[in-house]
């Protein structure tokens, strides 16, 4: 997604320009070469990781490779830095400019990576305010470029009547949605208690409508529990997709940061192995979970329901009261709108643009 909309950019500004890429479906429908398929290289968890080690360490191989014969005026690393901070130390050794966009969290863990990073680009750049002054701290030449939700979430999308419209649903009437996440493991720890949530919420509010929002590749058996609960499904894909709705009930990602900026009081839950909870809590450097609490300073403006407390008794009140003091929503509301007065609503691809140009200046030979 945030490579497909750096080569539209690229395209409008340099209509002259080749463009090489690792590429999804979205970054090949937006004019570029495939030097290899991005389906190569999704896999999540740590298991999965080392089972698919040998095809990853092959697919390096074969952008190294191809890099060498290629010899590209620059190369745009997108996040992934257990992948990327080994292939950019690779590339700049080959003596190709690299730009590394969606800065590693180092901040909330793994910070001596730091070193490792200075090696893997020339330039950095970030999505979060706050990571220029950490990054910059430790000799990191970084760039604040804007953050992709808050361009993607500003003044776009369904408002509230026209998504109830769309769902068919009494715009007179309290609307929840509820979001039980995006990959499989998430919906098997996350929808029956979101369901249990919607059960009870509905028996105490009148009239509650709720949405159960389906993430690309979710079936309908992985959310039955939210169907048997009476959630009305809505498709995240939908080119007007947001959920300016009464509250949201949703798994820790980067859907509660578009939620805080769409303007929706919001309770944050969470589940995991109690393995990788043991470690997180152990190397994760931060107090909150999601990303809009994270950037607030890192206090809980969206209650956060994590591991113990992640239990209808813990959840209910909380996203109970979202729904019926209109002082707690107007809260979490003020809150979020300097969010995203600290997100501003630039345009990232944009920003990018900006500092390929400043690369490829430098980069080209004097006449």
């Amino acid at each position: 997604m945030h490579g497909a909309a750096l080569i539209q950019a690229l395209r409008q500004q340099r209509p002259d320009i080749r463009i090489s890429a690792v590429a999804g479906e979205a970054m090949r429908r937006a004019g570029c070469h495939t030097v290899v398929p991005m389906e190569s290289l999704n896999v999540m968890g740590l298991g999965d990781v080392l089972r698919a080690l040998p095809r990853i360490l092959g697919v390096a191989r074969t952008i190294t490779e191809w890099a060498q014969q290629q010899r590209p005026d620059l190369i745009v690393l997108i996040d992934f830095p257990g992948f990327h901070l080994r292939l950019g130390k690779r590339l700049r050794q080959l003596g190709i400019p690299v730009l590394y966009y969606i800065a590693p969290k180092l901040w909330a863990w793994g910070d001596w990576r730091v070193k490792r990073l200075a090696q893997a680009q020339d330039r950095l750049a970030c999505i979060l305010p706050f990571e220029v002054a950490w990054f910059a701290a430790r000799g990191i030449q970084v760039n604040y470029v804007g953050n992709p939700s808050a361009f993607a979430c500003h003044d776009q999308g369904w408002s509230r009547q026209a998504l109830c419209q769309y769902l068919k649903l009494d715009a007179q009437r309290p609307v929840l949605a509820l979001l039980p996440g995006s990959r499989n493991s998430e919906l098997a720890r996350h929808a029956r208690l979101l369901a249990d949530v919607a059960r009870a919420l509905q028996s105490s509010i009148p009239g509650l409508q709720c949405i159960a929002c389906r993430a690309p590749g979710i079936s309908d058996m992985q959310l039955s529990p939210l169907l048997d609960a009476g959630c009305v499904v809505l498709d995240r894909l939908h080119q007007d997709y947001a959920l300016r709705v009464d509250a949201a009930l949703a798994v820790s990602g980067t859907a509660t940061l578009e939620l805080a900026l769409w303007n929706t009081p919001t309770v944050l839950v969470y589940r995991n192995s109690a393995t990788m909870m043991f470690l997180a809590r152990r190397l994760v450097a931060l107090h909150c979970a999601g990303l809009a609490n994270i950037i607030m300073d890192d206090t809980p403006v969206m209650p956060e329901c994590i591991q113990e407390q992640a239990t209808v008794e813990c959840i209910l009140p909380l996203i109970h009261n979202l729904l019926t003091n209109p002082d707690a929503a107007k809260q979490q509301r003020l809150q979020f709108a300097t969010l995203r007065q600290r997100l501003g609503s630039q345009n990232p691809a944009i920003g990018l643009c900006q500092i390929i140009d400043e690369m490829l200046t430098v980069s080209s030979p004097a006449p």
